[in-house]
């Protein structure tokens, strides 16, 4: 990715730094970024001084508007893009410094949140949690804890989790004893390593082998008794005392349940981390929040088990893949320049058996670099959902050390309500002394049960802070960006944690309809975010949100509402082409080589922006595509959900994407990464481009186009970007043409072809005199 400087830091009389700052030399990239902006403005001017000239009269002139409009829109969004990288960051952390200064670490909750046992099959969720239990934490494993949130309230989660403790109790000290560096069994046990792997130190001794090969056997049989299970009633794999708690149970209307798997008694430093399960009361006529609603009741039920003052959460598919982690995590949040402003550590979300050159363009290798590391030069990067450690406090509402309280409307740590935080006396307790950055609990997890199931409860949140002021913030289902900026803009800074190996891996959506409504609903929860009270403008001028951060903020938020000018845009070749009229200068013009140096520029540089990230060009390829496909499809869906919600006509809903274990072997190599369908309408926009191009691209063939207004008609630079636009949306060509699910199908197709139609007869009609 470029050279590196270290930047420049004063000396700690105490101890060595924890992390380094390290500035990227982007010279280069600065100097595209301008250019492209430049020759931005030049064609937006060009436009302006042109319009008549070029643009002829009536609807031609107004094509020549509502191209200007769209290449402003562009511009504007390009000031965001520019503004964002326009420094670069890293951060590097020395672990080993950790282990040398602090005596004794801190304590840790962990949280895994699933909510789909259909979706989010337990074996994965297993992974997940087996990976936090193996972290390294040198001494102090009784510090961890381990929290589950079963949104489904499903038996079958539970009793995954119950074998997946007993499973624990040989794969951790096997980890530990072998250092082993891939802590997830299902990739450790992958089918490609058939032979046992030696250990970190080399060993091949026959006590390895055979140990190796003991625990395989017994993951292997893990597998087989959650997978047996799911084909069983639940009151054949619980014992009855077990079953006592899922007994007619219904996933949306059902007491709160707190269970201990494992508790590490002894408090012994090597042992296991405490495991818990929760699943939370739900009630048809109280509104649940979704995943933010899941990780407030686990910050409450956490709080009064064992109240530790870091939290990690992720979700159910995110496996811990770099075992030291924490302790590259808590470099981040312990070091004396840190601890008073840094309110959060994000870890990148990356992905294991990815498709050959992403074809679905869904595993952001490129954003989370370049832009990712702009971010953290600004206020930090965003909270992603998974893959973060927060600073307890930060969660419950306090404000940075060295922030003045009285400036802004912010409140000190005086002023913060402990009635705001619910009625249970036992956790407000702890609150307290969480504000006060100290942690643990008197009494041991049984005795906190009661506790811990009233702050389950599925009304104790009325009347509280919880949603606004304290947790995770309501309102979006994009809860974790809308949580990150609130944090932000009370002057909390956050840090950024890229390693190598990383910190997390999990799965990314295969398929079109998984990869579109995963778009959907972030670019949804985005645009909720902006439209809401609680926007980045206003946390801006009445908070301490950075402006740049602000802008970054914009950029992310208004990823939908980019659709309709991109789909505006898309449209003018083929709407030029029909009416035999045009948009862009002709090519024997020198104003030509304003909108060619711009495309040519832009791709050309995003081209080595890939490969510095060791990918492809069909890599860049098939981002190009997807960023196309998004936009028409599951941007614009997104437009018109928060268009819904805001009229009152109907309310977004929470959206789980399916997550799958690896990569399907059962299907040719031709067909892998191949897009599919299904009968969504997500997929009529997309479809409807693509046929109005093949329309536009008919006729002209035909011969059929009217003749030409009074100015010149379409040439091909409009026909040039027609082509491009079906190459764009090659997936859905192939489509037309396919069968079962890598075919469009019908009922989309005829819904399509009548709007293509439509559009094409506007086009024509003669009394509106759009070609004359």
């Amino acid at each position: 990715m470029g050279d590196f400087n270290s930047s420049s830091m004063e000396d700690d009389d105490m101890a060595a730094p924890l992390f380094e700052r390290q500035l990227r030399k982007n010279y280069v990239q600065r100097a595209v970024d301008i250019t492209i902006l430049l020759l931005m403005i030049s064609l937006l001017s060009y436009r302006l001084v042109s319009i008549r000239s070029h643009g002829g009269d009536g609807w031609e002139v107004k094509t020549w508007q509502v191209a200007m409009g769209c290449e402003a829109w562009f511009t504007f969004v390009w000031v965001l893009v520019v503004s964002t990288k326009w420094n670069l960051l890293r951060y590097l952390t020395f672990p080993q410094r950790l282990l040398q200064r602090k005596r004794e670490l801190p304590a840790l909750d962990m949280f895994v949140t699933t909510a789909d046992p259909e979706l989010e099959p337990p074996i994965i969720m297993v992974n997940t949690v087996l990976s936090l239990m193996a972290v390294d934490y040198p001494g102090t494993a009784h510090k961890l804890a381990v929290y589950v949130s079963d949104d489904a309230c499903s038996p079958l989660t539970f009793f995954a989790l119950s074998e997946a403790a007993k499973f624990a109790q040989l794969w951790v000290p096997f980890c530990r004893k072998h250092n082993i560096q891939v802590r997830a069994p299902f990739r450790y046990f992958s089918p490609t390593a058939e032979r046992p792997p030696s250990a970190s130190g080399g060993s091949k001794s026959p006590e390895f082998q055979q140990e190796w090969k003991h625990i395989k056997n017994e993951y292997e049989s893990l597998n087989w008794k959650i997978e047996d299970a799911r084909k069983k009633p639940v009151s054949s794999i619980l014992s009855a005392g077990e079953f006592a708690a899922f007994a007619n149970m219904d996933r949306g209307n059902h007491p709160p349940i707190v269970k201990i798997i494992w508790e590490n008694k002894e408090t012994e430093p090597d042992g296991l981390p405490h495991l818990i399960y929760i699943s939370r009361e739900k009630r048809p006529k109280h509104h649940h929040h979704y995943k933010a609603g899941a990780m407030n009741a686990l910050i409450r039920v956490s709080g009064v088990m064992t109240n530790a003052p870091f939290m990690l959460n992720v979700d159910c598919d995110m496996y811990t893949h770099n075992p030291q982690i924490v302790l590259h995590a808590l470099c981040l949040l312990l070091d004396p320049r840190s601890q008073n402003d840094t309110g959060y550590v994000q870890c990148p979300q990356q992905f294991y058996d990815g498709l050959k050159d992403d074809p679905f363009g869904n595993q952001l290798v490129v954003l989370q670099e370049i832009i990712g590391q702009g971010i953290v030069s600004i206020q930090g990067p965003f909270y992603g959902g998974t893959g973060c450690f927060h600073r307890r406090r930060v969660i419950y509402g306090a404000l940075p050390k060295n922030v003045d309280s009285k400036k802004k409307n912010a409140r000190s740590m005086d002023e913060i309500s402990l009635s705001e935080f619910g009625s249970s006396e036992q956790f407000l307790k702890l609150v307290t002394r969480a504000l006060k950055d100290e942690s643990g609990t008197e009494k041991d997890l049984p005795s906190s049960l009661e506790a811990a199931l009233h702050v389950a409860s599925s009304g104790y949140e009325y009347g509280t802070s919880w949603g606004k002021k304290i947790g995770l913030t309501y309102g979006s289902t994009t809860e974790d960006i809308f949580t990150g900026m609130k944090i932000q803009s009370k002057g909390w800074r956050s840090a950024y944690c890229s390693l190598d190996p990383p910190a997390f891996l999990g799965c990314a959506p295969t398929g079109g309809p998984a990869s579109l409504n995963q778009m959907k609903r972030w670019s949804t929860g985005l645009l909720e975010i902006l439209v809401s009270k609680s926007n980045p403008i206003r946390a801006t001028l009445l908070g301490r949100l950075q402006f740049r951060q602000c802008l970054t903020y914009i950029w992310v938020l208004i990823w939908n509402i980019r659709s309709i000018p991109e789909l505006i845009y898309a449209l003018l070749p083929a709407y030029c082409i029909i009416t035999n009229s045009h948009f862009l200068p002709k090519v024997h013009e020198r104003a030509i080589m304003i909108p060619a140096s711009v495309f040519a520029i832009y791709n050309i540089y995003t081209l080595l922006e890939h490969f510095r990230c060791s990918l492809s060009a069909r890599a860049w390829w098939n981002y190009q595509q997807m960023a196309r496909i998004n936009s028409a499809c599951a941007w614009l869906f997104g437009v018109l959900t928060v268009l819904l919600k805001v009229l009152g006509i109907s309310d977004t809903v929470f959206e789980i994407t399916k997550k799958e274990q690896s990569t399907s072997n059962d299907q040719p190599d031709a067909d892998l990464g191949r897009f599919t369908f299904d009968e969504s309408p997500i997929f009529v926009p997309g479809t409807t481009l693509l046929l109005v191009q093949l329309a536009a691209l008919a006729m002209l063939m035909l011969g059929i186009q009217p003749a030409p207004g009074g100015a010149n008609g379409s040439g091909l630079a409009e026909v040039a970007c027609s082509l491009l636009v079906v190459l764009y949306f090659w997936p859905f060509l192939r489509g037309l043409l396919g069968k079962g699910k890598y075919g469009i199908p019908l009922k989309t197709i005829y819904k399509s072809a009548a709007l293509s139609t439509v559009f094409v007869l506007f086009c024509r009609f003669p009394s509106v005199g759009l070609h004359r």
